[in-house]
Formats: C-alpha cells, sequence, structure tokens
C-alpha cells in the first residue's frame, strides 16, 4: 500500500521553492493497541459528549473550541476565527538557517516525516538541494495538525527527512533534577579506566533490526493463546540484580567478556575442518641392474 501524505507545499531556500509532499516515516500501526469494551458483555465503549450543566448528550454541531482566559471564563473561537491564521509556514518550509547535523541536540527531536518532490517539475530541483544539503540541516517552521513547529530537514537516502522539534521553553532544564546536585564530581581514575574497558567490549558498528521488542512478542503470544483457548503460562520473572561493589562489578564484567571470547574462539576452532595431515612422499626403491 503506498504511503499518503499528510501535508503538501512548498520547501523554501533563499529564492528556490521546490514542490513537497510530507509523508510519515512511522508506522503506529507497528505496535499492539486495545480497544475499551463493557467486561460484561463485551462490547465496545462508546464515549459520548455529555453537557453536564443542560444533562444531555451534545451533537458534534454544537461544539464550539473555547480558550480560557480565566477561572470558568472562556472566549470561543469560530472556524473564520481559525481560518484567519495564516502563517507563512501553512504552506512553505522556509528554512532559514544551516547548520551541521551533529550541532542538533537529540532532546529537541520529537518526530520524523520524509519529504518527497512532488510532480516531474519538482524532480531535478529537489536532488540538487539533497545533494547541496550533504552534511547539513536546515532549520525552518511548518504548521500541521493546528500548530506551528520548529523543524530540522537534512537529506537521507535518495530523498530528504524532517525532524519536528520541541523548542528550547519546551525543555526542562536538568537543573530542577534534586537527585542530580549530589552525583559526585571527584572519581577514581582506576574505576574510569577499568569502566572504559568494559564499555570498549561492547562497541560495535549499530544495526538497530537485530533488536525486537520482546515485549510486544510476548504480549502477542498471550494475545494468541487467549484466542485460541490455551491456559496462558507467564514467563519467569527474573530477579532484579544485587547491588555489589562497583569496582567487583567492573572486574566480573571483564572477567565475564573475556571468557565469552574464549569459548566463541573454542567453538570456531571446533568448527573449522581438521586438515588431514601429508603423508611422507614414498621413495621408489631403485631396481639391480644385472
Amino acid at each position: 500500500m503506498a504511503a499518503r501524505p499528510t501535508w503538501k507545499g512548498f520547501l523554501k531556500i533563499s529564492l528556490v521553492n521546490i514542490p513537497v509532499r510530507v509523508f510519515p516515516a512511522t508506522d503506529s500501526a507497528a505496535t499492539i493497541s486495545f480497544n475499551q469494551l463493557h467486561g460484561e458483555c463485551q462490547t465496545r465503549i462508546q464515549q459520548k459528549r455529555w453537557c453536564p450543566k443542560c444533562e444531555r448528550e451534545v451533537p458534534i454541531s454544537e461544539v464550539v473550541k473555547g480558550y480560557e482566559f480565566e477561572k470558568g471564563r472562556y472566549v470561543v473561537m469560530e472556524e473564520e476565527d481559525l481560518a484567519k491564521v495564516r502563517p507563512e509556514s501553512t504552506r512553505v518550509i522556509d528554512l532559514v538557517q544551516f547548520t551541521q547535523v551533529e550541532a542538533i541536540d537529540p532532546i529537541y527531536v520529537e518526530r520524523p516525516y520524509y519529504l518527497a518532490p512532488d510532480g516531474q517539475m519538482a524532480l531535478e530541483a529537489f536532488a540538487v538541494i539533497r545533494e547541496g544539503m550533504a552534511g547539513k540541516a536546515g532549520i525552518g517552521k511548518l504548521a500541521l495538525y493546528g500548530r506551528e513547529y520548529l523543524v530540522a530537514v537534512q537529506p537521507r537516502e535518495k530523498g530528504l527527512v524532517m525532524y519536528t522539534m520541541r523548542r528550547s521553553n519546551e525543555v526542562r532544564s536538568m537543573d530542577a533534577i534534586e537527585e542530580l546536585e549530589h552525583v559526585p564530581e571527584k572519581l577514581k581514575p582506576e574505576e574510569i579506566k577499568m569502566a572504559k574497558q568494559v564499555i570498549g567490549n561492547f562497541e560495535g558498528q549499530l544495526d538497530l533490526t537485530e533488536y525486537r521488542d520482546a515485549y510486544q512478542e510476548e504480549l502477542q503470544r498471550i494475545i494468541d493463546a487467549k484466542i485460541a483457548g490455551q491456559e496462558v503460562v507467564a514467563s519467569e520473572e527474573q530477579a532484579p540484580p544485587k547491588v555489589v561493589n562497583l569496582m567487583d562489578a567492573l572486574r566480573q564484567s571483564l572477567d565475564r567478556v573475556s571468557s565469552t571470547k574464549k569459548k566463541s574462539a573454542k567453538v570456531a576452532d571446533i568448527d573449522k575442518p581438521v586438515k588431514a595431515a601429508k603423508a611422507p612422499p614414498v621413495k621408489e626403491k631403485k631396481r639391480a641392474r644385472g
């Protein structure tokens, strides 16, 4: 099934305007979701709009949007009022600044979207801009789902990926976390050295496809068992780890990695085909001259 765009407009860089389409980069259907049911009859629950003052259900035609400017006092916003909110970002992603991709702090990144050219006329310009942005991210704005987002756009494979971003006032400072005030600044050099050794043993090329969602798999197993009318057997719960001395834990970690590597090496040696020993060359007997 082909992906459907959630937004159409223009990607703007200075005087360059490229028609683009925006597509969701994530799939919400990849995770298991539940419906709320009435436990007695297994009927799906309906949520109705109810007015406690009029004591009746309210049809959608009578529902309006209100902003509470004082406790219990609202100003009603009609659709005509909302239609007057037309910043440029409702039709244009205007990239006003470029920076290195590494300069974007992940804490500000919210949700990814894919950008693709909209129509044949946009293909070449889209490709040229994508190549010109190599290693860089463009910062701009986009009005989406009733609000204006700060966005970062950067090249990815054949297209561009756009991240909606949190604004600086939406990210809390770590200074507000009191527990961090007690974290020691002076540390033992030998502990840091050993910690780096332990961490270094787990370094490798990242491949996220290797990581499965164990919770979703276990949940699906239980769902399938209940559908089949089978007894649901819970997996054995692991005991919480014991708190041990830091240096002991680091030494044990290094020993475990070392022993694992040795076992792997032995298994590899066993798997290797055994080469047959070469037989010594047979010397020909000289014939007696008669």
